[in-house]
């Protein structure tokens, strides 16, 4: 499954072989589902919303990718061979391009106006498991399976690079420090950290305490939420190296996805118990952490909110709790070392 959020307050989840497409409310039996759609034959792994909100794109393990209509769930372009192996990752780039990798390394940037792709480049000897732009649209940045992140000009529709292997599977890519750093999550729990001036190789690394960092999404320029197989989504400090807490967790089910809204309050995150669930953290955007390391006397992770460690049997208790918590904030978020 996975979710995205949007600024008109709709969540859309992918499962096997259908998208479909939810509206949710902070009030009781407000949610609802929208429409569903089966276009795919095989499992949908990647869907993102075009950036006017009116397009939904879809990728799938058939190598096929699908548009659809946000309003009705109609299927309006369809590349029904796209790759030659499965499809693992979608970045929508503007309202003419997007790009898609797949399981076998290989990138394509696709024209709408064109109706087909305009660069193809396999640098990858594994599968491309996600993508993230520059601010300026122009450089491409890919984790891949075997462990090395990729740099593809496209506007000049060239491979710049491709960084050293790291250690296990670089799973998911964040730009930090107003792009002047790049964070990636990898598959044996570690961030490593890359400067804009020297891709080729880390600048520094730090391990969580986490199986596995399958998904990341930036909340400011220093501090990344991330998703791991444990269940538990951390909030991290960049540089300094901290985890500040626990935001909040699915249980011991892998995360697959986060999303963000657009006015940065609340996380949305999905994991394999088939829940989606909200999360506030709007306090995150205060916190300061010191560069001076304290020595911790309690090694547990800190619960950022009081959701944090518990059951989430409600589908929306955290937004329904928001006016609760602000009414007893009590000075926002204080940090701690790495758990």
């Amino acid at each position: 499954m996975l979710i995205k959020q949007t600024g008109g307050g709709e969540i859309e989840d992918s499962d096997r072989k259908k998208e479909v497409l939810y509206s949710y409310s902070c009030l009781e039996g407000e949610n609802k589902e929208l429409w569903s759609s089966g276009h795919h034959l095989k499992s949908c792994r990647k869907i993102s919303f075009s950036q006017d909100g009116q397009s939904l794109f879809t990728v799938s393990k058939d190598k096929s990718i699908h548009i659809l209509n946000v309003e009705e769930g109609r299927l309006v372009t369809r590349f029904s061979k796209a790759h030659n192996s499965a499809l693992n990752s979608l970045l929508v780039i503007d309202e003419h391009l997007f790009a898609t990798g797949d399981d076998s390394g290989v990138l394509k940037v696709w024209d709408l106006r064109k109706g087909m792709s305009i660069m193809e480049m396999k640098q990858h000897e594994d599968y491309i498991s996600d993508m993230i732009l520059d601010r300026n649209k122009k450089l491409l940045l890919t984790t891949s399976g075997d462990g090395t992140m990729g740099v593809f000009n496209i506007r000049r529709r060239r491979f710049e690079l491709l960084s050293e292997p790291q250690n296990g599977d670089l799973m998911a890519i964040s730009l930090m420090k107003r792009g002047r750093k790049i964070a990636c999550g990898s598959s044996e729990g570690t961030i490593y950290l890359f400067n804009w001036d020297g891709l080729g190789a880390t600048s520094d690394r730090f391990a969580l305490k986490a199986e596995s960092i399958d998904c990341m999404v930036p909340i400011t320029e220093s501090i990344v939420c991330t998703g791991s197989t444990d269940g538990i989504i951390r909030a991290v400090n960049i540089l300094p190296n901290r985890v500040i807490g626990s935001v909040g967790q699915h249980m011991g089910e892998p995360i697959e996805q986060l999303a963000k809204c657009h006015t940065g309050k609340f996380l949305a995150s999905c994991g394999h118990d088939q829940k989606v669930k909200f999360w506030d953290i709007s306090s995150l955007s205060s916190v300061i952490v010191d560069d001076y390391r304290k020595k911790k006397k309690n090694k547990q992770l800190k619960p950022l909110s009081r959701k944090a460690f518990g059951n989430g049997e409600d589908f929306f208790a955290d937004l329904k709790e928001v006016a609760t918590d602000l009414e007893k904030k009590n000075g926002g978020l204080s940090e701690t070392d790495s758990d």
